[in-house]
């Protein structure tokens, strides 16, 4: 029989380089660039997807300059007296059986720091500070220290280096009309703009001779006013090829954008005919990117002629193995990239290293033993939410003979509920992928059964670890019995169907997603990328959906709706509830529920709701009453996730706290 993904494992030419098959490791922001007494992390990083069979690797950006810098920290690569520190990235990969290339990054104006320059003096919206605007003198240098970083890569035996000239960066910042006002020769027409992109890739091809790679990250789409046109970038490609590029890398949108990217929202491969376009018109190899997570998606693309090769950047993080999963046959064991940007981007922005909610391993591979557990032993795992999941695969995986209980039907638990809120989709994938490994591991799964402290004694567990999640809290507002008023479980598992007017009550994460659940209905499944496009404008004005329910969200806080909403994800979600005419009251006392609806009061006013179904969301209480039963009789147990802590529901902690228990067991 023919293998599914043939065209995904066949090797390809990229300059005088054969990869081994078609699948990149984008690059992305670990936070660990700028700190090189942690390279030998980095490099355990990178030698891990190495060694999971990725054909090629491209670092994190190093910064070319000081003023190019992402932070006010270090992260360029400027002398020589750094090669020895990035030469323990390269020998790990390259002993692993790897490739890699170091990206080369100019933050321009996106640089948070006091000492940022761009093309012309114009503040990013996202940005702060205000950049100086380079002299003509500093951009020959600028151009200068572009070839002496990749000189230097090379030196530090790179196999070559991406030149980063997408998302909004310096590169891009040359070359659109929005943020480059120059009237020397880097300005007005296109040809003068593109001076500066075109000048760098001849300056690092000289530098670094024909035998290494030389990969330019392209916007396939700008999706912000004033960029480039797809002609503009079609002419843009064909003269980076002439320039010395191997191979073109394609990015899509400025950081700046109002248009989702790589959140859970975006259709999976939604941007591939921005990279068919160019591949069409080039002669070099083209990769795509973005929101390209699963092994068909990504066969598809190359087998139908939309690119040559697959980037995928947090794929990697959720598993390392995913090349070699697929080259297996066992694309089913891969753990999904479910889009949330909880650990990697989120973490990048508040100043932490990246990681992985779905795969705590990752950036953190040296705190985990991989080895045979000295004495295997019984362990129970009681509660298949993903915090048990976790531990009971950790633990598997070290040869300890693991049962996992649970009470429901199916294990996942809050994934599960999750997976039915738009853009959420990918959730449900991943519980599928976590009952493959569960099952290749050997984990004993037991559902549909409520383990009681005798069951446990009689099957004599040297461990247990508790697991049993957390319960909605209910609310005390006089009227709350009134059948009108139902927990966010039964509406997000089907068992209650919300009337017309439906009020929210809270107003964290689960009460956010149950507005745009409800608001956009029940049957609102995974956006076409047709209907993406119309909805965000990619293509011309955005068309926002139809509610299909008034919905009216509550809180007794004061200020602004989704302050704890993910950082580089929430102002989607918001963004979603205002055009679907989402109501958000702040700063209300809840009087009473009776036939009339929910009777608030304000600073100013008191105010009744119309409401034909009120929804609490207003946060989770510990099911711990095994484990407090257990530690009562001296049995030794560990407790993770919700059933240690509810607070918001955090399922990053949650299969952290797995991870590590069942690992250390």
């Amino acid at each position: 029989m023919e293998d599914a993904h043939s065209a995904l494992l066949e090797p390809i030419r990229v300059g005088s380089i054969i990869l081994p098959n078609r699948v990149v490791m984008g690059s992305m922001h670990t936070g660990l660039e700028c700190h090189p007494e942690r390279f030998d992390e980095l490099g355990q990083f990178y030698a891990e997807r190495a060694k999971g069979g990725v054909g090629l690797i491209v670092t994190g950006g190093f910064a070319p300059t000081f003023a190019g810098r992402m932070k006010d920290e270090p992260g360029t690569f400027e002398s020589p007296a750094q090669i020895d520190a990035h030469r323990r990235i390269t020998e790990r990969v390259h002993a692993a059986g790897g490739r890699v290339l170091l990206q080369i990054l100019h933050a321009g104006r996106y640089g948070y720091h006091a000492a940022i320059v761009a093309p012309s003096a114009i503040k990013s919206p996202i940005n702060r500070g205000s950049p100086r605007e380079l002299t003509a003198i500093e951009i020959d240098e600028t151009i200068d220290a572009y070839a002496n970083t990749a000189r230097l890569a090379i030196a530090a035996g790179y196999d070559g280096v991406e030149v980063m000239g997408s998302e909004g960066y310096l590169i891009s910042q040359f070359l659109a009309e929005r943020t480059n006002a120059r009237v020397d020769e880097w300005g007005g027409p296109l040809e003068c703009r593109a001076r500066f992109p075109l000048s760098v890739v001849a300056a690092v091809r000289k530098a670094i001779s024909e035998g290494p790679i030389l990969s330019y990250r392209i916007s396939a789409l700008e999706l912000i006013e004033g960029g480039l046109s797809d002609d503009e970038t079609v002419w843009l490609a064909q003269q980076v090829e002439k320039a010395g590029a191997d191979c073109l890398s394609t990015g899509i949108g400025w950081h700046e954008s109002t248009v989702p990217t790589i959140a859970g929202t975006v259709p999976h491969a939604a941007f591939a005919s921005a990279t068919q376009r160019i591949k069409a018109a080039v002669s070099i190899p083209v990769t795509a990117s973005n929101r390209i997570n699963l092994p068909e998606d990504a066969e598809r693309l190359v087998a139908d002629g939309s690119a040559d090769l697959i980037s995928m950047a947090r794929p990697f993080l959720a598993d390392p193995a995913f090349v070699n999963k697929v080259k297996s046959g066992r694309a089913d064991l891969i753990n999904v990239c479910i889009a949330c940007n909880q650990a990697c981007l989120d973490h990048y922005f508040t100043d932490q290293v990246i990681s992985c909610l779905v795969n705590p391993r990752a950036a953190r591979e040296a705190q985990f033993a991989d080895a045979p557990a000295e004495q295997p032993k019984r362990v129970a795992v009681v509660g298949g939410g993903v915090a048990g999941i976790s531990a009971a695969l950790e633990a598997g995986r070290r040869g300890h003979h693991v049962t996992l209980y649970e009470a429901g039907p199916e294990i996942g638990g809050q994934f599960t509920l999750a997976a039915r809120v738009p853009g959420k989709e990918d959730y449900g994938r991943a519980i599928e992928g976590f009952k493959r490994q569960l099952d290749e591991v050997g984990i004993n799964v037991r559902t549909g059964q409520r383990v009681c402290i005798e069951a446990l004694g009689r099957e004599n567990y040297d461990d247990v670890i508790v697991s049993t999640g957390v319960a909605p809290r209910s609310t005390d507002i006089p009227g709350a019995d009134d059948p009108r008023v139902v927990g966010y479980t039964s509406i997000l598992d089907g068992s209650v169907k919300a009337g017309e007017r439906v009020v929210v009550i809270g107003a964290g994460g689960i009460g956010h997603d149950i507005a745009l659940f409800l608001a956009l209905g029940e049957d609102h499944g995974p956006q076409t990328v047709d209907e993406f496009e119309e909805r965000w404008g990619v293509k011309g004005s955005a068309t926002p959906h139809p509610p299909r329910r008034s919905v009216t969200m509550v809180k007794r806080s004061a200020g602004s709706f989704g302050r704890t909403l993910g950082k580089s994800t929430g102002w989607i979600l918001r963004r979603e509830l205002k055009d679907l005419g989402v109501r958000q009251i702040a700063d209300a006392q809840y009087l009473k529920i009776d036939a009339e609806g929910l009777h608030i009061a304000l600073q100013d006013r008191t105010e009744v709701i119309p409401a034909d179904t009120i929804v609490v969301c207003a946060g989770q209480t510990s099911v711990r009453g095994l484990a407090d039963e257990l530690e009562s009789r001296g049995q030794t147990v560990h407790v993770i996730g919700g059933a240690k802590l509810a607070g918001e529901l955090d399922a990053k902690r949650a299969m952290f706290e797995g991870a590590i228990i069942g690992n250390q067991i």
